[in-house]
């Protein structure tokens, strides 16, 4: 069955850097599209970066220039890379794949999701 494990969410003050992966198992990783979303206390779950199998990103624009998402499909990981953190960007990150829409969040599955807590 498919799987996908979060990890590298943390505590961290503003302005610093975090990497969140998600190790996926289950389905043809290579052929699939993955993304990140988020959602903060009090809030619906939001689009944060989305990386199709072709390598294409695209970003949500409070995010964009300062996050990276990427892939490795020899090991099945997806990454965001996370600079200049800024306590609205407080959240629990999950990772997705089998994306239906990307506003509304809709997807066939989700990671359990990390914690991710910017301090100003």
């Amino acid at each position: 069955q498919v799987q996908l494990v979060e990890s590298g969410g943390g505590l961290v003050q503003a302005g610093a850097s975090l990497r969140l992966s998600c190790a996926a198992s289950g389905f043809t990783f290579s052929n699939s599209d993955m993304a990140w979303f988020r959602q903060a206390p009090g809030k619906e779950r939001e689009f944060v970066a989305r990386v199709m199998w072709s390598h294409f990103t695209s970003y949500v624009d409070s995010v964009k220039g300062r996050f990276t998402i990427s892939r490795d499909n020899a090991k099945n990981m997806v990454y965001l890379q996370m600079n200049n953190l800024k306590p609205e960007d407080t959240a629990v990150y999950y990772c997705a794949t089998g994306i239906v829409s990307t506003t509304p969040a809709k997807a066939r599955y989700w990671g359990q999701g990390t914690q991710v807590t910017v301090s100003s």
